[in-house]
């Protein structure tokens, strides 16, 4: 499959070695960096199979709770949460990567840890309640990509005893007709679906998308060619089409050894990533 990573568990214990904090998940970072000669090489960071978690905190209605783990040549990443009396939620994620790591960073004119701190976008949980999204999450900030899926996390659990009753995450749940953030979209090929007609219009077909060639370098050899007509379905107020115009529609992404990730951009904004 495409992502190919390790999957992360997290239990993390009070003092009477009751669970307090629980979270298991799957993340990978694309980032891009400058090299000594001063021009720009995309790489993936992947977990390692082995991963620590000091420094979780189970947290109290005074003390935010902290999710922490440390990977490979001195990577780390955190999330805190806060709750109130009937809820809690995600607030910050912090990721360090260090580019003193040759064999993800080879090159890198810059050495050592660089952290980028971005805000959490998960709707607030009913306490008791286990926040659960299996479909993917991207958050982009300062030339990293990160990559969620198949999360699962309760925060400030209760008598060390984990939840019965899932909160979804809007990907989760397309019949409730979601808001889709901006860095994220749905493909469809809705070569007979129709934009929702004025009462007094008549429907008006869409036309299929135009096809792009879309393609990837790893040095001077290319590693990725796409050749795709890409059309969005964003589920707002009501449906929404859009057609992806290969002119104004630029590549980027990374190649691995066994894995490689496609994002297309329209001037500062991702549309989509695969």
């Amino acid at each position: 499959g495409f992502f190919q990573s390790y999957a992360v568990e997290v239990d993390v214990k009070d003092a009477s070695n009751a669970t307090c904090l629980y979270a298991k998940w799957m993340m990978r970072f694309l980032i891009k960096y400058e090299t000594n000669s001063s021009d720009y090489k995309n790489t993936t960071l992947n977990l390692s199979s082995s991963v620590t978690h000091n420094g979780s905190v189970c947290g109290n209605d005074t003390q935010a709770a902290l999710l922490a783990v440390q990977f490979g040549e001195g990577h780390s990443w955190s999330i805190n949460f806060t709750k109130t009396n009937e809820t809690y939620q995600g607030d910050f994620i912090t990721f360090t990567y260090n580019t003193n790591d040759t064999a993800v960073f080879p090159d890198a004119k810059r050495k050592g840890p660089i952290t980028i701190v971005v805000k959490d976008i998960m709707r607030p949980v009913q306490l008791n309640n286990v926040f659960v999204c299996h479909n993917t999450d991207f958050f982009e900030a300062e030339n990293v990509t990160q990559i969620f899926w198949n999360v699962t996390v309760q925060a400030f659990v209760q008598n060390g005893t984990i939840g019965k009753k899932e909160s979804r995450c809007r990907a989760d749940t397309p019949t409730s007709a979601p808001t889709v953030p901006p860095t994220i979209a749905n493909v469809t090929t809705a070569s007979t679906t129709t934009l929702s007609p004025a009462p007094t219009t008549a429907p008006k077909p869409v036309e299929n998308p135009d096809t792009g060639n879309y393609s990837l370098k790893s040095g001077n050899k290319t590693c990725l060619l796409a050749t795709v007509g890409l059309q969005l379905n964003v589920s707002q107020d009501k449906p929404l089409l859009i057609n992806i115009n290969p002119k104004t529609t630029s590549a980027d992404g990374a190649c691995g050894n066994t894995t490689a990730t496609l994002k297309l951009n329209d001037g500062n904004s991702t549309l989509i990533g695969f």
